[in-house]
């Protein structure tokens, strides 16, 4: 069945699947905290991994939680995987963390879904499934780390008149700013790839403007997957934020 979906479809159907598993993991009543947090990653992960090579057996593969083979480099087709995204609040059982499966082709990220399974009735994006966002606030809402609020955010809320909002997994804000819970979202802390090949993805199929914050295109399927910095907004806020970013060098 898998094998018969588009890309889109299968990645929401992986995600999706991969947020019950991690419910029930979390309803089990065996962990807590940090113990929770690595059982929920090693069995979403395992799925994931194991589901994405049988139904898409010639494309590469980049988990977070899985070693990395180098070999996808010579790929055009990778599967960029997250299975628990925001890993701390899943295993402090809060809302705000993610599941994330995107697919890299030539170095973008074309396809992805995210399952956000910690809201009530649980919820998945994905890149082939497009809703209208809702209007824009007059003040500018920027989502930040709950414990390392990015310097330049900090200084751009203010700068903006705007509002810092924290939250926890990367998948979480970039779909607030989906969803038209906030309008902005930058982080200049550092990531991987699979943090925001799926958001990504969802983004920019919503029409919202997803880049570095020098504004240079995110590549991704690189040898190295780190990647140091990213911006998803509103459109109509991306010059501003971009302008304003170059004026802190």
């Amino acid at each position: 069945m898998t094998g018969q979906m588009t890309d889109a479809r299968l990645a929401a159907h992986l995600a999706t699947i991969a947020g019950r598993i991690l419910l029930d993991v979390r309803d089990s009543a065996v962990f807590e905290g940090k113990v929770l947090g690595n059982a929920g990653d090693a069995t979403a992960n395992e799925f994931l991994c194991h589901a994405l090579r049988h139904a898409r057996p010639d494309d590469g593969l980049l988990s977070e939680e899985e070693k990395d083979d180098i070999a996808r480099c010579a790929m055009d087709r990778v599967w960029i995987v997250d299975p628990v995204d925001g890993t701390r609040e899943y295993g402090e059982q809060r809302s705000d963390w993610a599941v994330h499966v995107g697919l890299s082709i030539g170095g973008v990220a074309a396809v992805g879904a995210v399952a956000l399974p910690g809201l009530d009735g649980g919820i998945v994006l994905s890149s082939d499934q497009v809703s209208a966002m809702p209007e824009p606030v007059k003040k500018p809402r920027f989502l930040v780390s709950r414990s390392r609020p990015a310097k330049e955010a900090v200084a751009l809320a203010k700068a903006m008149g705007g509002q810092l909002v924290s939250m926890g997994s990367a998948g979480a804000k970039a779909m607030a700013v989906v969803r038209g819970e906030a309008e902005i979202y930058l982080h200049s802390g550092g990531q991987y790839e699979w943090d925001s090949c799926a958001p990504v993805a969802v983004a920019a199929a919503h029409g919202l403007h997803c880049s570095r914050i020098d504004g240079s295109p995110i590549r991704y399927n690189m040898a190295d997957p780190y990647l140091p910095d990213l911006l998803i907004c509103r459109p109509a806020y991306a010059e501003r934020v971009l302008d304003l970013v170059a004026s802190l060098d």
